[in-house]
């Protein structure tokens, strides 16, 4: 029997859906709520922000569900701690997910693409780096360890045989060793624009190095999860447009997190991305990734499977 296309959850069906929720996890639903935790990313990130506002419209609109963030340090973190029952939820960027042979890691599927981060090469505004094979032997902050940023930016520099004095360090780190001369680059695969970045170009003047060369060699090696892009010239202060690459961000669930669940999460998700949306231009915590989320490329997961639930609420939207 076809679901609603817009089902109303009652308590006791969301709470009968997660009876058997992830019997491995480090946290059990107590008798009347069912508690789930979201993996994020770490300070200054957009993962953070965005999987805050998230976590909040789950928790108000899905009867009888918390959902809680977990910071982390991004991507492969959240994978990890996915994989381990850690959490139900987290956040990647598509490339990170996908293996050599374009598959998922086993046990896990997706629930939408949500927004596209692009990748950011920041160099202060003085600074003698004027394009991407100044980097040669500089000290640079790739990201911190398993983070989204770390997994492309190696790949860049592995393709451009670009030997660097790398660092690793997150995106509220790397920010602050930028302006302290600590650094001479940062990468950072991000929203846009994403806070660590903003509040630095507020203070100080800072440069965006062009990666368009960059973008072509990464789409040509790894076809699938990326696509040239350009960060707007309204992005960050005194900041020209700047040509790079986009990566798209999924969100991802266990797979033996129940259909009914995952089906109420979704429709959440979609439902009320108008309201994450009017948040997101009052709020001081805005979340301008939101207005990326949409129906029409949430289903664009390439080659990660939906989670049947998912798929059960993007299928119903047809008809």
């Amino acid at each position: 029997m076809a679901l609603n296309p817009e089902p109303r959850f009652s308590r006791r069906a969301v709470l009968l859906a997660a009876g058997g929720l992830l019997a491995g996890c480090s946290r059990q639903p107590e008798a009347d709520t069912v508690h789930l935790r979201l993996a994020t990313g770490p300070a200054g990130a957009v993962y953070r922000r965005i999987g805050g506002a998230l976590a909040e419209h789950v928790s108000e609109r899905v009867p009888g569900v918390t959902l809680v963030t977990v910071p982390s340090r991004a991507s492969a973190d959240n994978i990890r701690m996915l994989r381990a029952g850690e959490v139900h939820l987290g956040l990647t960027s598509l490339d990170a997910l996908i293996a050599t042979d374009g598959s998922a890691p086993a046990g896990l599927s997706a629930i939408c693409r949500l927004y596209d981060s692009h990748l950011h090469l920041v160099v202060m505004a003085g600074s003698e780096i004027g394009e991407f094979r100044d980097l040669h032997g500089r000290r640079v902050s790739l990201g911190a360890h398993e983070s989204g940023t770390e997994f492309t930016s190696l790949r860049v520099l592995e393709l451009g045989r670009m030997r660097t004095d790398g660092r690793y360090l997150s995106q509220a780190e790397s920010a602050a060793a930028l302006r302290d001369g600590e650094i001479d680059a940062m990468f950072s695969l991000t929203g846009v624009p994403t806070p660590a970045v903003t509040e630095l170009a507020r203070r100080h003047p800072i440069r965006l190095i062009p990666l368009d060369a960059q973008a072509d060699a990464l789409f040509s090696a790894f076809p699938g999860p990326y696509a040239p892009a350009t960060i707007p010239a309204t992005a960050y202060t005194g900041v020209p447009a700047t040509r790079t690459v986009a990566v798209p961000n999924v969100l991802l669930v266990r797979d033996d997190l129940p259909d009914g669940l995952v089906h109420a999460i979704t429709d959440t998700i979609f439902t009320h991305t108008g309201t994450i949306i009017s948040a997101s231009r009052d709020d001081a915590e805005a979340v301008p990734e939101a207005w990326q989320i949409n129906v029409r490329t949430g289903i664009s997961t390439a080659s990660i499977p939906l989670h049947p639930g998912a798929a059960a609420w993007f299928r119903d939207r047809k008809r």
